[in-house]
């Protein structure tokens, strides 16, 4: 699952993901999120910090505390690089964080370390 309020980062996520066979849920927020989580299978999510309705802190939190997503890994996909929002990023559950811009070979790597497609 690829959660950010950018259309274009979820695309070239999106598109770097599918060509390597795994399937995409794509949110627009972390409460867009929430609600396309209930009922779906996801192995990993990536998530920006910085969106409306919902930040990244707080959907990583909300879905930490649901059963189904308790072990679901999380990368934190941000223009965020201060270590103080690295260790927010830690407590509420991440487990890997990647910087704004990206290479989608970078993100792809990333992904592939934390699941299977």
């Amino acid at each position: 699952m690829i959660v950010d309020d950018s259309a274009s980062i979820r695309t070239v996520v999106g598109i770097a993901l599918r060509g390597e066979g795994y399937s995409v849920i794509e949110a627009k927020d972390g409460q867009d999120a929430i609600n396309k989580l209930f009922g779906q299978k996801v192995n990993l999510i990536i998530s920006d910090v910085n969106m409306p309705i919902m930040d990244g802190f707080t959907f990583v939190k909300n879905v930490k505390q649901m059963p189904a997503y308790r072990f679901t890994p999380v990368i934190m996909l941000t223009t965020e690089s201060d270590a103080s929002k690295k260790h927010q990023g830690q407590e509420a559950g991440a487990k890997a964080w990647v910087v704004k811009p990206f290479n989608p070979e970078q993100m792809v790597s990333a992904v592939q370390r934390l699941c299977l497609p």
